[in-house]
């Protein structure tokens, strides 16, 4: 049961909770360092907000990748529950004014690729299960 919920709903929370002022007050809470340090190199890295929300959907989609592999009956609700997710990002990019954001765009081009990759590999090893005589 819990295997068909999609994990990108997991960004798509958390940036929600971004906009309502969980992680932060200001214009853009994205922009806020989380850490830094110095390299050998005599370079800085730095990952802000937004990033690390972004890092966490891509280890997401990689997981939904991998879960999209197999092929049981929850796949098909599970691929359904990722197209919803994907709308709901689409809906609050066109509707709401937060979510005009780079971050937040990141975020749903992931949940697209989701969804394209989900139904491609289902396709794929379905087509591998019949045999036609």
């Amino acid at each position: 049961m819990f295997g068909a919920i999609p994990l990108l709903i997991v960004p798509f929370v958390l940036y929600n909770l971004g906009l309502l002022g969980l992680f932060g007050g200001g214009d853009d809470p994205w922009a806020s360092e989380m850490l830094s340090f110095h390299m050998m190199s005599g370079g800085v890295f730095s990952m802000r907000l937004g990033d690390l929300v972004v890092l966490i959907g891509l280890v997401f989609l990689f997981v939904e990748m991998v879960k999209s592999a197999r092929t049981t009956n929850a796949s098909i609700m599970d691929h359904l529950l990722s197209t919803l997710v994907f709308i709901a990002f689409l809906v609050e990019f066109l509707l709401v004014k937060g979510a005009a954001h780079s971050v937040f765009f990141t975020l749903m081009i992931i949940a697209l690729f989701d969804v394209l990759a989900g139904f491609s590999v289902s396709m794929r090893s379905a087509s591998r299960d019949i045999n036609v005589n």
